[in-house]
């Protein structure tokens, strides 16, 4: 979809900012996106689960997307995807940036923040942005107007303590002996240690994990009691559950059920502190959770749930061989994730969805909300999903994109969404957590076809004699070609990924592990 504004829609945009600042209907908006979180990590997903009661309360009192899938199955596309509303093959961005990437989102690239910032509201963003960090590319430079967090995921440097990862990582050194310490055989990156940015400033570095939950409510509390007089925008990237993981004191052991149960309930008790603080300011707040990607197989007990989403052909001997079937793949556990939208007065209570969505959908149906345009000169793969919000449509769209994101395929499509199909073209090449991959596989010519509204694991691929197999492969060739038209017709970008010790984030140029003592 490409929108164009004639000298009447700029007058009509005008009118609508008039009228929506004068009679305050624009909502208040919060976005939460957990980190490496699966689908069935909420107990309203998953009966199994019980270790999200709040978040659980949340879809009891809203609107639970049970059909919804995040931008793509790694950080970086996928927060990215959300903020823009628009694929890698647009943006550029399609892969990861480490914490030494001199690049970052583009700056011809529009978010979100920057489209509400410009419409007149108060934004801000807490935790994890993963979209660069040098000047051009900060959250200020793109629409916030404050910032605290960890710029990057949280293994992308030492922390005091270092927190449970699989394999267990150090802490930072004591000394400042080693500049960058990497081991092969542990994975573990040692230097520089991780910082936490307060707005442009770095607070502390190496920051404390076990901290970031409380810092990030308090952040979010005051952020929230203190925007009265104009309409805000609240993005709150945490870093639960990305290991290493860490949580409060509070939390040790109340699960009986190991780390990664612990940190969940940490994450389910941020999540309900900033509700609070919502539901004691303004009912006029659209209130909306999610998360970036699936669960991390590769870190064995520390990696969430995938629910019913057991990508089977994949695991079997008889199909994909082995290896992972969530983060880092096409399959439903990659990135089909949990997603819950609160907005009283506008959602009923205890809704269920399985209308096809995606967080692509969020910047045109937050720019809807909020009476203003999205940018002209450009295509956006994002759809408006308000009518599915509100209960008075089912559905928004029959096709939906699946960027691959490894083996040098990064950004390009890997699957299709068809309705109830999916038309796989790329599988295996991504380790479990036994280190199995199975081989990576190009099924271009001969796709794969999965139907999934009675084969949700994935088990079973379509006979390719059958009709549902012609006709769904012939539709995916056909969408495939559509987007291929438009993306030569769009005003695409381009992203530098060069990495160098230039890029490191440090407080203290002085110090090869870049401390910054605690106040």
């Amino acid at each position: 979809m490409i929108i164009l504004w004639s000298g009447v829609c700029v007058s009509l945009k005008m009118l609508i900012l008039v009228y929506a600042a004068e009679t305050d209907l624009r909502p208040n908006i919060v976005i939460i996106m957990a980190d490496d979180m699966g689908w069935g990590d909420i107990g309203a997903n998953w009966p199994e689960t019980v270790d999200t009661p709040n978040i659980d309360s949340l879809a009891r009192e809203g609107l639970r997307l049970t059909d919804f899938h995040a931008g793509a199955s790694v950080c970086t596309p996928s927060r990215a995807a959300l903020l823009t509303g628009r694929l890698g093959l647009r943006t550029g961005l399609t892969k990861n940036f480490g914490p030494d990437s001199l690049g970052g989102i583009p700056t011809n690239e529009t978010t979100i923040a920057e489209i509400l910032s410009s419409a007149g509201y108060r934004t801000a963003m807490l935790g994890k942005w993963h979209l660069g960090t040098r000047p051009g590319h900060h959250p200020l430079d793109k629409g916030f107007h404050s910032y605290l967090g960890v710029p990057y995921s949280v293994d992308m440097g030492c922390a005091d303590p270092p927190g449970m990862n699989f394999p267990l990582c150090p802490g930072c050194p004591e000394d400042n002996s080693v500049y960058h310490c990497a081991s092969a055989l542990s994975n573990c990156i040692m230097d520089p240690a991780l910082p936490l940015y307060s707005n442009r400033s770095i607070a502390h570095q190496p920051v404390k994990l076990a901290d970031l939950a409380t810092m990030y409510a308090e952040f979010a509390s005051n952020f929230i009691r203190s925007t009265s007089s104009v309409p805000y925008f609240l993005y709150a990237a945490l870093s639960h559950m990305h290991v290493p993981l860490a949580h409060g004191h509070r939390y040790d052991n109340v699960t009986r059920r190991g780390e990664y149960a612990d940190t969940l309930r940490e994450l389910d008790g941020l999540v309900a502190s900033i509700l609070s603080a919502v539901k004691q300011t303004n009912n006029n707040t659209l209130f909306w959770f999610t998360t970036d990607n699936g669960p991390w197989e590769e870190k064995c007990g520390l990696s969430g749930s995938v629910g019913p989403f057991i990508g089977m052909w994949q695991a079997s001997p008889m199909g994909g061989g082995g290896g992972a079937v969530a983060k880092k793949t096409i399959w439903e556990a990659g990135h089909r994730v949990p997603s819950i939208i609160y907005w009283p007065e506008h959602t009923e209570a205890g809704t269920v969805s399985n209308a096809l969505t995606s967080s692509l959908d969020i910047l045109p149906t937050l720019a809807m909300l909020a009476g203003v345009k999205i940018p002209g000169d450009r295509y956006f793969d994002g759809v408006d999903m308000t009518s599915v919000i509100t209960g008075s449509a089912h559905s928004i769209r029959e096709v939906l994109f699946h960027p691959h994101s490894g083996n040098g395929k990064e950004g390009e499509i890997g699957a299709v969404r068809i309705g109830s199909y999916k038309v796989v073209y790329y599988t295996g090449g991504v380790p479990d957590c036994f280190g199995h991959s199975g081989p990576a596989q190009s099924h271009a010519d001969s796709p794969l076809v999965f139907k999934l509204d009675v084969d949700p694991s994935e088990s079973s691929p379509l006979e390719h004699n059958s009709s549902e197999y012609v006709v769904a492969t012939e539709l995916a060739r056909m969408a495939l070609r559509s987007l291929q038209d438009s993306i030569r017709a769009d005003n695409t970008s381009t992203v530098d990924y060069s990495r160098s010790h230039d890029g490191w984030v440090c407080c203290n140029k002085n110090s090869p592990i870049c401390r910054c003592p605690w106040d």
